[in-house]
């Protein structure tokens, strides 16, 4: 039930991503909700939860997006294990942890897919790069983390309720 419930989170967060955030860009740059979603469900439910719901965040996005086939996939994938690791570590109710984890997780995730662009052959100014749009989605994510991260894990003790 659980991945049905994240499976319907990462579709509805895919739509909001590409309908509505467009208009809330700041020069461009909007959050990845996508991460977002990824990070929570590796921090509330550990590594097998979060690499399920990069792969399917980061197929979505993937097949949304246009761009190189698998980029996403791979870079979700790595950072929901990674995270998932962390999940028995934290303690799950601090309001902090899902804003740094999501300053490291854009991070990682972003140096990922620079990464997979430059070995296929791209060249990439890395500090402007990093300037003008890692650091700023970074900025964008980390606030975006509280509101999207308790959201989630509301409605994931509602339906746990639910379901025992």
């Amino acid at each position: 039930m659980r991945a049905i419930v994240w499976g319907a989170f990462i579709f509805i967060t895919l739509i909001v991503q590409a309908v509505v955030m467009p208009s809330l860009s700041i020069q461009g740059i909007r959050p990845d909700l996508l991460l977002i979603v990824v990070v929570s469900a590796s921090l509330l439910y550990g590594k097998e939860a979060g690499v399920g719901a990069g792969f399917f965040a980061g197929l979505l996005q993937d097949l949304a997006s246009g761009n190189v086939f698998g980029l996403n996939l791979l870079a979700k994938m790595a950072v929901g294990y990674l995270f998932g690791l962390a999940e028995r570590k934290v303690f799950k109710e601090n309001i902090l942890l899902p804003v740094l984890a999501l300053l490291l997780a854009t991070l990682l995730n972003s140096a990922i897919v620079m990464s997979f662009v430059m070995l296929s052959g791209y060249k990439i100014d890395i500090a402007t790069s990093i300037v003008h749009t890692v650091l700023p989605i970074t900025l964008y994510n980390m606030a975006m983390a509280i509101p999207m991260h308790q959201i989630f894990a509301k409605a994931i003790r509602k339906v746990n309720a639910y379901c025992a």
